[in-house]
């Protein structure tokens, strides 16, 4: 992994690779250029002395400035001294030394290699004058210098004419460079009646071409008789003297010469670039400072439209582009490429592409920033095979490429979660030589935080640190969000002390990341906790942490102080959002208040939010639930006539509502409208339309739906699975729910506790409890523990079997397990009992009494028409009345005494089972598997 993540570490040691090269080099350096500074030694009047040796030392060769040059050590030759020459050393001398400091230094003489050999020195007083050069003349070079090769005048234009019109013309007399055509004083828009043309090619082609052209002087062009000539060089002598006369300190002369109109239109140009560096928040400021220009140049128009771009206001950007053309400014590749970000940045990448195109058609070149911005661009809207198009694009055209383009890429592989593929760009930068920034680092740490990968994003941040990085806020909020998302809330606040440590203060997001760790784990109390502790910062909420914070008041229930707390983010100036009430008004719907929810939907439309799709989805899953669907088809008539068009999540909730029902028919009509708007198909539809089919037992029409799926290549996942072995359940039929639960292992979804407990009930109804305790003993081996559903349809199978004492037994076994039993529980095992005390053995008798004293401990009281079925029960055991009759009548309703015609009109005779028996325990375990189907905060997101 470390190959593949690992980033290159020149950070850490290229400095110690040159830090001694470069301090010997400028030493000796300084030491060689005092000694050709002296003035050379006055010569003597006769050459025939001689001097001692010690007082005409041979001269020292100049040293270059490359360092490794400093290492060889060669002596002079009297041949050298004589010849007044400098030491050059021999080939094999060179390439030894240079040889033996490469070996040394591998890194540095490929990230710095070294300079080209010094050039020959020749006699001392040669090299002296080149130590010392001579100021330049004040003489100006000729004219003639600076004209350029293809390059001719043309006068008497028309003052309207564009450059395209004259490029068109002289394009007769060769390939043209370029056109300038010089504007008018005062009248941008119109030009000042001359310009000049650049032909292109090789300068014999360009200057062949240009004297094509000034064979046509005095033609006729446009209504007006052209001057056409060669550039003599006037208008680059004048730049060279007025950057001369600038550099010499003259430009205050050049300044008070221009007139009042370019002092004002220079003072105005300034101002707006103060304003433009100063205060860039105030837009209106901005745009103030550009207005008040008199004829802004390119120069002006550019910063504009970059500006517009920065804050993605596409719109006004293009507006100032199209006004910098009408001026009759071309565009450069600076403008276009400002456009384009604007376009990036307002995720309008269809328009950017025809501002590329537009780029092509005329010619203009599209740099590697172009091509950086389009690949960021694609990266934001998830994009990733147009961002791998256009950089392998501008891999052929520019090829060193910069870290940038490439921490795009990568940041797109990162979005889409194609993890290999940001990891071989990676490598491939590393290959290159490339040195990567800290945010390909965290780009990197992102994308595994996305896929839940813990290991590789330790990794990558454990490289960091090796490659000399110092940990920033955003690496350690990258670790937080890792571990807030994976559930590990206590590593997460680990790193949080890690950051403190390191005298790193958390920010908003890193404490709203710790906050939607433990709303995920449904932990309000150490939510708020996090919440009170940014207060205590001096931290100002948001409206992203005001929206998690309303979000923990609805999860705990308490809708007022989420109310409450809407109310005080608009005291502090914050506007609400949709989702600011979609939890609110969810929260309500579920409770069964859908007048409070619709108050607050109507407090939403006040606070100026337009309610979308996704609230109206929050009212109707609410009355969905409620299995209110009448006035779910109401909500839904009233978003049709608001103008808010119905998604897949509106009809699949209401499939889900009739399916709860089981009106399978209603279901269907639904999927028909869903299909018929084209909208997408998806497993949650499917499943909507399962449970319809199964809650009426309509198994046929079930497999027919699971037939479409697999045409659909829609995957069956645990869900689906549940729902048919619940319908197979219902109809008593063990070995289709068996085959299922075969079909399941082989297409490795994996079962659940639901799945389990819908394939006991499918036993315990077709009265094979051999199977339903074998299943019991899979669930132990694969360590999935039984809850309290899964025992009240075991005691419910034992109770059916006519074994009161098994289900005693499993009883205590749950109570063991410490669940605690529910009303069902004692409803199926209170029936059990009583069915068979008047046959069994007396501990049943006991049961009955222990049961009893439980649920009058628990509180737990029983409705009437259980109250008669027990009743009946109790005078085939005990006719005139005894303990148990006393016991058990105190989980009876509290008017059960003013029911006086129980006596009356209860038949002695009845049987031991009456028909209710079946029916009433039915309806305790009819949500046996239904119990996934909570919504909860993951359901309330999904409906985004």
């Amino acid at each position: 992994m470390d190959s593949l993540v690992s980033l290159p570490t020149s950070h850490c040691h290229s400095p110690l690779f040159t830090s001694k090269p470069h301090s010997s080099s400028a030493t000796t350096t300084t030491s060689t250029s005092v000694s050709f500074s002296l003035p050379p030694p006055p010569q003597p009047p006769e050459p025939n002395i001689r001097r001692p040796k010690s007082i005409n030392p041979s001269p020292k060769p100049k040293i270059s400035s490359n360092p490794l040059k400093n290492f060889s050590t060669t002596t002079p030759t009297p041949t050298t001294t004589n010849n007044n020459f400098s030491h050059v050393p021999s080939p094999g001398e060179t390439t030894r030394t240079t040889q033996s400091l490469v070996s040394k230094l591998r890194l540095s003489s490929k990230l710095f290699p070294p300079p080209p050999p010094p050039p020959l020195l020749h006699d001392t007083r040669k090299a002296t004058q080149i130590s010392e050069p001579e100021a330049p003349s004040p003489e100006l070079e000729k004219p003639e210098n600076f004209r350029q090769h293809g390059k001719i005048f043309i006068g008497n234009l028309p003052s309207w004419i564009k450059k395209h019109e004259v490029a068109e013309f002289f394009r007769q007399f060769g390939p043209i460079k370029d056109v300038i055509v010089i504007k008018a004083h005062n009248e941008i828009h119109r030009n000042a009646g001359f310009g000049f043309v650049i032909y292109g090619g090789s300068p014999p082609v360009a200057e062949k071409s240009a004297l094509k052209a000034v064979e046509f002087d005095g033609v006729e062009f446009r209504g007006r008789v052209l001057t056409v000539k060669l550039d003599d060089g006037t208008r680059l002598k004048g730049k060279a003297e007025e950057r001369a006369r600038w550099v010499e300190g003259y430009q205050g002369q050049d300044l008070s010469n221009k007139s009042k109109w370019h002092q004002e239109r220079e003072g105005s140009r300034r101002l707006f670039r103060k304003v433009l560096d100063s205060e860039p928040e105030n837009w209106q400021k901005v745009v103030f400072a550009f207005e008040r220009i008199d004829m802004p140049s390119r120069r002006e128009f550019g910063l504009m439209v970059n500006y517009y771009a920065r804050r993605g206001d596409m719109h006004r950007a293009r507006e100032t582009f199209e006004r910098m053309r009408s001026r009759g400014i071309e565009p450069t590749s600076h403008v276009y490429t400002n456009l384009v970000h604007a376009y990036a940045v307002g995720r309008d990448m269809e328009e950017a592409l025809s501002c590329v195109r537009k780029m092509k058609e005329e010619g203009i070149e599209i740099t590697l920033v172009t091509y950086s911005i389009l690949v960021r661009g694609f990266a934001k809207i998830g994009n990733s095979e147009a961002a791998d198009y256009w950089f392998e694009e501008a891999k052929e055209r520019h090829t060193p490429l910069n870290a940038i383009i490439y921490g795009n890429i990568v940041y797109a592989h990162c979005q889409t979660c194609n993890m290999e593929r940001a990891e071989a760009l990676v490598r491939e930068m590393e290959e290159e030589g490339i040195d990567a920034p800290i945010d390909i680092y965290h780009t990197m740490m992102d994308g595994y935080t996305m896929i839940g990968n813990e290991e590789k994003c330790l990794i990558v941040f454990e490289r960091l640190k090796e490659c000399g990085f110092t940990p920033s806020i955003i690496s350690y909020g990258c670790l937080i969000n890792l571990y807030a998302k994976i559930g590990k809330v206590s590593k997460a606040l680990e790193v949080s002390k890690m950051m403190e440590c390191a005298s790193i203060k958390h920010n908003m997001k890193t404490y709203s990341m710790l906050i939607n760790g433990y709303l995920k784990l449904k932990d309000w109390a150490n939510a708020f906790a996090i919440f009170e502790d940014l207060v205590k910062d001096g931290l100002k909420p948001d409206v992203v942490l005001y929206n998690n914070i309303i979000q923990a008041f609805c999860g705990m229930g308490n809708m007022d102080r989420a109310i409450h707390t809407v109310k005080e983010m608009q005291k502090e100036r914050h506007r609400p959002t949709t989702r600011t009430f979609m939890p609110i008004i969810h929260g309500f719907a579920r409770a069964g208040e859908m007048r409070r929810a619709l108050e607050v939907f109507d407090m939403m439309r006040r606070s100026g939010c337009i309610p979308t799709v996704h609230t109206f989805n929050a009212l109707i899953l609410g009355l969905t639930e409620k299995r209110q669907m009448e006035k779910a088809v109401e909500i839904l008539d009233e978003m049709t006539l608001a103008g808010v068009t119905p998604n897949e999540h509106t009809y699949t909730t209401i499939m889900h509502g009739y399916a709860s029902l089981g009106d399978t028919g209603k279901a269907f009509e639904y999927f028909s409208k869903l299909r018929n708007e084209g909208l997408e198909l998806d497993v949650y539809t499917y499943e909507a339309l399962l449970k319809a089919c199964c809650k009426s037992g309509r198994m046929q029409s079930a497999l027919a739906v699971t037939k479409e799926m697999a045409a659909q290549n829609i995957p069956r996942n645990t869900f689906v699975y549940n729902i048919l072995i619940d319908g197979w359940a219902r109809r008593g039929d063990v070995w289709e729910a068996a085959d299922l639960m075969q079909q399941m292992k082989q297409e490795g979804v994996q079962p659940d506790i639901h799945t389990y407990t819908s394939f006991i009930n499918a036993c315990c109804k077709a009265g094979d409890m051999l199977r339903a305790t074998k299943t019991i003993q899979e669930m132990d081996a694969i360590g999935i523990k039984p809850n309290v559903k899964t025992y009240t349809t075991l005691i419910h199978g034992w109770a059916r079997a006519s074994l009161p004492e098994k289900a005693l037994k499993c009883f205590e076994e749950m109570k063991l397990a410490g669940l605690k039993p529910d009303k069902a529980v004692y409803h199926c095992l209170m029936t059990s009992l009583l069915s068979r005390a008047t046959v069994a053995e007396a501990y049943i008798y006991s049961g009955v009494l222990s049961v009893c004293r439980e649920m009058i401990v628990s509180g737990l009281t029983v409705d009437m028409g259980t109250a008669v079925h027990w009743s009946r029960c109790l005078r085939k055991i005990e006719r005139s009345g005894g303990e148990l009759t006393e016991a058990l009548q105190k989980t009876f309703p509290p008017d059960w005494n003013s029911y006086h015609t129980i006596a009356a009109n209860s038949d002695p005779e009845t049987d031991d089972e009456p028909e209710s028996d079946d029916e009433d325990n039915d309806v305790y375990l009819d949500n046996v598997t239904d119990g996934d189907n909570d919504i909860d905060n993951e359901d309330l997101n999904r409906l985004w």
